[in-house]
């Protein structure tokens, strides 16, 4: 239980630190106002930061200062923030709400929504590039993991399989391997960056990822489920919008039965591989996986 606690304690604190940094480095560019209105919108839209705190989770656990991973955080926020922005657009999506707010394009135009997804997405690896806390090397390597997850091999390859499958019947394992693109690349990268910074070795960093792509797994099943047993206030959308615009889910491939027994098989052996992980305090990642399988939207 204690477990538990600190971790809910660590992450309401991490996400005010963010919530205060987020539009702080947004604001303080010399970028027209609108686009910066918008990138901000979006930004405290409320999301969950789980990206950015599993990249502190592991500095934490590693006894690292968290101020050396604070703009590499909030750059995996503002690539998240920035593929949500473009899924929601009417060539996509087409969602009216995120998060329980109207989604960017609403408010500024599908034009500054675009724009504000490519502000986001490219300003982000120039916060990498400035940051004085690392080495060159480590800007490199953080530069190249995270940019290998977001792009053509990870996923927006993910979202370009999303689409194409949308009123076609997939098999559960053309299903994960969709989402281990779509959302696990960019959920494991955000491990493996704690490493990169922490200064771990190439096992530890091998052991990371391999906890990522669990979470990662674990938690599109979760957003799967939430779909459909969510309200609509816990979700921040419409409830049922999966089965409305035909996609391929959990549920629908191996039943709400199926999807939480896999559900439960992700979880547990995120937990076991980070168990073997050496030389590391787990109890705040271990605190964040039982959070995925629980969290209410």
């Amino acid at each position: 239980m204690g477990t538990k606690m600190d971790f809910h304690t660590f992450l309401t604190e991490q996400v005010a630190v963010l919530d205060q940094k987020l539009p702080d480095l947004i604001t303080s560019l010399d970028s027209p106002k609108i686009l910066e209105e918008a990138m901000v919108y979006s930004l405290n839209a409320g999301g969950k930061r789980v990206r950015p705190v599993l990249l502190l989770s592991v500095l934490k656990g590693a006894g690292f200062p968290l101020e050396y991973g604070y703009n590499t955080a909030c750059a995996l926020e503002m690539i998240h923030t920035y593929s949500l922005i473009h899924d929601d657009l009417p060539a996509m999506d087409n969602d009216d709400l995120r998060r329980g707010k109207p989604t960017n394009h609403k408010v500024f135009g599908e034009d500054m929504a675009i724009l504000a997804g490519d502000g986001l997405l490219t300003e982000s690896f120039s916060l990498i590039t400035r940051d004085e806390h690392l080495t060159t090397d480590q800007r490199i390597k953080l530069i190249t993991s995270i940019s290998r997850a977001a792009g053509p091999e990870g996923m927006v390859a993910g979202q370009v399989a999303d689409m194409q499958s949308e009123g076609k019947q997939l098999t559960p394992e053309g299903l994960e391997a969709i989402h281990h693109r779509k959302t696990g690349d960019l959920l494991s990268v955000s491990l493996y960056a704690g490493g990169i910074i922490a200064g771990f070795h190439n096992d530890a960093l091998i052991q990371l990822s391999k906890i990522g792509k669990h979470i990662g797994l674990a938690f599109q099943i979760k957003d799967d489920l939430l779909d459909i047993e969510g309200t609509e206030e816990e979700i921040g959308k419409p409830v049922g919008s999966d089965i409305a615009n035909n996609k391929n889910t959990y549920p629908l491939l191996l039943g709400v039965k199926g999807a939480k027994e896999k559900l439960d098989f992700h979880l547990n052996a995120a937990h076991e591989n980070l168990e073997t992980l050496q030389h590391f305090d787990g109890a705040l990642l271990d605190g964040l996986i039982s959070y995925i399988g629980e969290r209410k939207g």
